[in-house]
């Protein structure tokens, strides 16, 4: 008990929970309107990169987030192009892009910076500071001083739910997510919304591997993501494809990641505790403490022609 009342287990969590929560989220609008997103991860360390490349070139962290954003909406418009116009696996095109990313970021690191790894002096983003919340016991410090994008996570979170559930367009992609013929023959545009929920994706997946790299840190390393992008999507099937029960779990995620490094040097081992959520998910996607419902054509192929 006395390690959960250490502040620094709780601010571990936020941090590493921040990333997870915006690609799941970013996974939710994909997945919401039938696009099955593997590749969040090659969104992420594609962001993480070009993040640090733009952040570095102008001296502006605020154009690194851009920059990150850009690239890994690219990377989303490949996945959209390969699963919808061309029909093609939706697994197998996530999992095509994420060794894209990984092999186009590890061979630009190297070129454009060497094996020294990327400049020192590259800026990151702000850290914004609430020093009256640091009075709260334990999670104070937690809440007192994060990362702008951690703050940005809440009215992120807001608008994601009001968005695809108290607006025409949610309705609208949700039903595309659940039968896109019977959309279709609504006269809704299947592909077009289809396409902007991948592109949503794509923009925070963005965020998320602009976090990772300017965020917290202001440098890029190989494979940076780390697997977060397939944690993201394990928040995401946890949470019931909906966005307060994928932030918890983003939150569940990160506590579990946070545990693990305070739990380092003790008889606990840490990688107990890592499988703790991924079982966790085991047993939801198993049904035996609630079963977790995707959209009903999520993943499945869909052909214009077919509705003539």
């Amino acid at each position: 008990m006395a390690i959960l009342a250490n502040p620094e287990l709780w601010v571990l969590t936020v941090a590493m929970s921040v990333p997870i929560a915006y690609g799941a989220l970013g996974g939710m609008f994909s997945e919401r309107g039938g696009t099955v997103n593997i590749a969040i991860e090659g969104m992420m360390l594609t962001s993480a990169f070009f993040a640090v490349v733009f952040a570095h070139s102008t001296m502006n962290p605020w154009l690194g987030l851009l920059g990150g954003i850009v690239s890994s909406v690219l990377m989303a418009v490949l996945l959209y192009w390969a699963a919808v116009p061309l029909v093609a696996d939706h697994v197998v095109v996530g999992m095509a892009v994420d060794l894209l990313a990984l092999g186009l970021t590890g061979y630009l690191l190297v070129t454009l910076y060497g094996y020294n790894g990327t400049p020192i002096n590259t800026p990151s983003l702000p850290t914004w500071h609430f020093p009256w919340l640091s009075g709260i016991p334990v999670i104070g410090p937690a809440l007192a001083e994060q990362s702008v994008l951690a703050y940005l996570l809440i009215p992120v979170l807001l608008v994601s739910w009001y968005i695809l559930f108290r607006t025409p367009w949610g309705l609208r992609l949700r039903s595309v997510g659940e039968n896109p013929h019977i959309a279709r023959s609504a006269g809704l545009s299947v592909r077009g919304l289809k396409l902007s929920g991948v592109l949503i994706s794509g923009v925070l997946a963005g965020v998320a591997g602009a976090y990772l790299s300017i965020g917290v840190l202001n440098s890029f390393t190989a494979d940076m993501s780390d697997g977060r992008g397939y944690i993201a999507l394990a928040a995401l099937i946890f949470g019931n494809w909906r966005p307060g029960g994928a932030t918890l779990a983003a939150l569940l995620f990160g506590f579990a990641t946070a545990l693990s490094i305070q739990l380092q040097g003790t008889a606990i081992s840490h990688n107990l505790v890592l499988m703790l959520p991924y079982l966790l998910t085991v047993v939801a996607v198993a049904g035996i403490i609630g079963r977790t419902t995707p959209p009903a054509a999520d993943g499945l192929p869909y052909r214009e022609e077919e509705d003539f």
